[in-house]
């Protein structure tokens, strides 16, 4: 079959490989004017790092990542206030996990594909018109085209969505706060193999070296409306220029940077009713964002694209009853994550010093493995990979 793929993120690419793999003909659509790079830290474990090592990704990823060492909450003067060994996540989970920026999984997973799917860059699908035997595109750009089935792949502001299910709002759940992050050059000090925090009440900046002398800066905050500013540098002076450590520091350095590298965006999660209407289907986080705060949503990308895959293959071109495997499949999955993600919003950004006196002792408590198992159910991914032979 032709399938349009909206989107060529993670979930998109990953999306094409799979379907390329099976014998049909995607095509990537991205807003873009071209590959995206960049985007923060990222864990990288579960079934999605499964999926990897099906696509024969271990390697490459293994090499762009970084094996953390520690989770670090200083005070204001920078001492340590508490640190959570990587060793006790990894007693939950196994040794199959890294740490890796958003942007360099997205470039291993693209470098499979680059060469062999059609990739339409600079340009957006503006009208869906379903047909008995396909579905009509039209675009801001290029002219019309056919396909047999369009899959949404475009992230929490999806583009299909917005076109077949309806407005954001209908379907966005805000989650309270807001992020952002940038990668900048030559920031000192470092702190190598560390992800190293700085919380007030309602607040959280952190820092985490990379290679080529880099340093990935983030910022989280309560806020209580989604809206998003059209100056974040400026909000987040507002919130963070007085707050100690090395806020100044970090927001100089943010200033310094390319305003088109920060990225800036409301947690929210999207939760639909489903996840299809006849030839078009939404996956990843325009299906079912679980937000960073999940700190799992980039590998669940990673899955939905193989099991969507494997599900076609085995309904023989039969899209309808792909399509419902799929999300009867992975739902209550997705939702369970979704929960989880809900839970840890108080660890990004605590609402009271005795919440953050309080996520300290958890963290410092949690490096004793027997405190460990009893979060091993918030970690693991309680889901059976199903072997499609693909």
């Amino acid at each position: 079959m032709r399938i349009a793929i909206s989107g060529a993120g993670v979930a998109g690419t990953a999306l094409a490989y799979w379907l390329r793999r099976i014998g049909h003909t995607p095509t990537l659509i991205e807003q873009a004017p071209a590959f995206r790079t960049g985007g923060y830290m990222i864990d990288f474990w579960g079934v999605g790092y499964t999926v990897a090592q099906r696509m024969g990704l271990e390697e490459s990823i293994r090499d762009a990542g970084y094996d953390i060492e520690s989770v670090r909450s200083v005070g204001a003067d920078g001492r340590v206030r508490a640190a959570l060994e990587t060793n006790a996540f990894r007693h939950m989970i196994g040794d199959d996990f890294t740490s890796i920026p958003r942007g360099d999984l997205a470039a291993a997973i693209h470098a499979t594909i680059a060469e062999d799917v059609e990739i339409i860059y600079g340009d957006s699908i503006t009208a869906i018109d379903e047909q008995a035997d396909g579905v009509g595109l039209t675009f801001g750009h290029a002219g019309p085209r056919e396909f047999d089935l369009v899959i949404g792949a475009d992230g929490l502001h999806s583009n299909v969505r917005r076109l077949m299910f309806g407005p954001d709002r209908q379907f966005e759940y805000y989650l309270g706060c807001k992020v952002a992050a940038v990668v900048v050059a030559g920031y000192q000090p470092r702190d190598e193999l560390a992800y190293v925090t700085y919380a007030l009440p309602g607040r959280q900046a952190a820092r985490v070296a990379l290679r080529g002398d880099r340093t990935l800066i983030l910022f989280v905050f309560r806020d209580a409306s989604p809206e998003i500013t059209s100056d974040p540098k400026a909000q987040l002076h507002n919130l963070f220029d007085d707050a100690g450590w090395e806020c100044p520091q970090l927001l100089a350095a943010l200033d310094a940077a390319d305003p088109a590298e920060l990225y800036f965006d409301a947690v929210s999660q999207v939760r639909m009713d489903r996840w299809s209407r006849g030839r078009v289907l939404l996956i990843g986080d325009a299906a079912g964002c679980i937000s960073l705060l999940g700190g799992e949503g980039t590998g669940l990308a990673i899955t939905e694209a193989y099991v969507l895959a494997g599900e076609l293959r085995r309904a023989g071109g039969d899209h309808a009853r792909a399509f419902a495997a799929y999300e009867s499949r992975l739902r209550p999955f997705i939702e369970a994550k979704q929960s989880g993600a809900q839970n840890s919003l108080g660890f990004f950004a605590t609402r009271t010093r005795f919440g953050l006196r309080f996520r300290d002792m958890a963290m410092r408590a949690m490096n004793l493995r027997m405190l460990t198992n009893l979060f091993a159910g918030s970690v693991r991914d309680d889901f059976e990979l199903p072997d499609y032979r693909l």
